[in-house]
């Protein structure tokens, strides 16, 4: 740490990132108890450019106008991590990768530089929570030891710039975590607010200056958000977001910001005993241990960015006991279940007053899109009424408060994906775009959620 008295000290929630001018125990930004913490004001950090008074130069101003330069490329050797970076990583750019405790980020940073190195790249892989020795004893386990793979456990800033400096340049240097950092030049702990900022800020001047793709991964709070300041997502080019269910040996790596490609874009793993394997067909994964027969169980024809998947959609609707029936929901959102229940009850007359609703996304997938509620609604109104639906038909498209069957994008590309997996029909919205004619496979439109109430005789 420096040395010297610091001059003053702020309090800093370790939360938001809010400056406060004096101690409180509850955030006033973002609500938070005991988060706020006293931090010195020291000098600037190591290349944050705020040390020193500089004059500065004037800068050569550019017109919009020219051929725009498409961004350098290098495929990492994981066709599922190139999709959700939307073909591969660029150099100079910054990646942050979140999740919780155990999902699998480390064993994807370990396999990613492995096929990097044993391709002829320079990779270089910081750990700040392990020590050299568990980083080895993964890569045995996972049959990488023999990669060629530059290791250094080290959680001091001012030292990992060193070696960078000092090294030949390197494709991609991953460091793990951005929260173990510290920097000698502030006050603070490692973790805290100050600390990730200045580290951050830090590593991204270097990655911009020698061209290097760097991926930080970052630590999340109880509430699944990323630990520490937001301006850390801000000065990142892409945010991933590794996703999963303990129950479940399926993860998810999903890109919730890139500035070189699209977002909401997926890729699919399985966890084994060999470390993650990628998933080509993830729509036959989600799947493939389906029961058919039982009633409340229908099938959802979902975009998850360019990619459309079929994931299944169990419902459990039961007579309750209580004053106050249960509503539970996982994979979904709660609020999107209670708006649907609403729907149905107000517009259909079909009352689930006296019955607890349960409703499950199989596989462990989160589901965002609005276009799940015709398929929601179909498994409610199946398990309510104890009828099976079609094992072959898939259904998509939104419900609105009116109950209208709103028009889904991608109908194309859905009806696509269920022909090849062997569905023969499908429930989808009366407006919207006319898809092409696929094959012996038939099309039911359905302008009004009540027509599909009383298809399954639930109507009065």
């Amino acid at each position: 740490m420096a040395k010297g008295k610091p001059a003053k000290s702020q309090f800093v929630c370790q939360t938001c990132g809010t400056v406060a001018a004096r101690w409180a125990g509850k955030c006033a930004a973002c609500g938070d108890w005991n988060s706020i913490v006293e931090e010195a004001i020291a000098a600037a950090p190591p290349g944050s450019g705020m040390a020193g008074a500089s004059k500065g130069k004037a800068l050569v101003l550019e017109s919009l106008s020219g051929a725009p330069e498409e961004a350098p490329r290098f495929l990492t050797g994981m066709a599922e991590l190139d999709r959700v970076t939307g073909g591969g990583l660029v150099p100079g750019s910054v990646l942050l990768i979140a999740g919780e405790p155990g999902i699998g980020k480390s064993t994807l940073l370990l396999q990613l530089t492995a096929a990097l190195a044993s391709a002829g790249r320079r990779a270089l892989y910081f750990s700040g929570e392990e020590a050299s020795a568990q980083v080895r004893l993964r890569a045995q386990r996972l049959g990488l030891a023999d990669a060629p793979v530059a290791l250094a456990a080290e959680t001091s800033l001012s030292n990992i710039l060193a070696t960078l400096h000092n090294e030949r340049a390197a494709d991609l240097v991953v460091i793990d975590s951005i929260q173990t950092l510290w920097s000698d030049a502030l006050e603070a702990a490692p973790g805290s607010v100050s600390q990730v900022r200045a580290s951050t800020q830090s590593l991204v001047r270097y990655a911009k200056q020698a061209g290097v793709a760097l991926l930080l991964v970052g630590h999340v709070t109880k509430e699944g958000q990323i630990a520490g300041p937001k301006a850390v997502e801000h000065v990142v080019d892409t945010v991933l977001s590794f996703e999963g269910d303990r129950g479940h040996s399926y993860r998810i790596l999903r890109a919730t910001k890139n500035r070189f490609g699209a977002t909401d874009e997926i890729g699919v793993f399985e966890m084994a005993g060999s470390g993650l394997r990628e998933v080509a067909n993830p729509s036959e994964l989600f799947l493939g241990e389906r029961d058919s027969s039982a009633p409340g169980t229908a099938v959802f024809a979902g975009m998850e960015g360019t990619r459309p998947i079929l994931v299944e959609i169990q419902a459990l609707v039961a007579p309750s006991g209580l004053g106050t029936p249960r509503r539970a929901v996982v994979g979904w959102e709660q609020s999107r279940l209670a708006m649907l229940i609403a729907v149905l009850e107000a517009r259909c007359g079909v009352s689930f007053a006296n019955h607890d609703v349960y409703l499950n996304v199989a596989g462990g997938l989160r589901i965002v899109e609005p276009a799940a509620d015709l398929a929601a609604a179909a498994a409610l109104i199946g398990s309510l009424a104890g009828r099976a639906l079609d094992p072959k038909e898939i259904h998509f498209g939104e419900i609105s408060l009116s109950g209208a069957v709103r028009a889904a994008p991608h109908t194309a590309a859905r009806l696509k994906e269920a022909a090849k997996l062997g569905f023969t029909s499908a429930v989808m919205p009366a407006a919207g775009e006319a898809p092409a004619k696929v094959a012996r496979f038939k099309l039911r439109r359905i302008p009004h959620l009540k027509a599909l109430a009383e298809d399954l005789s639930t109507c009065d």
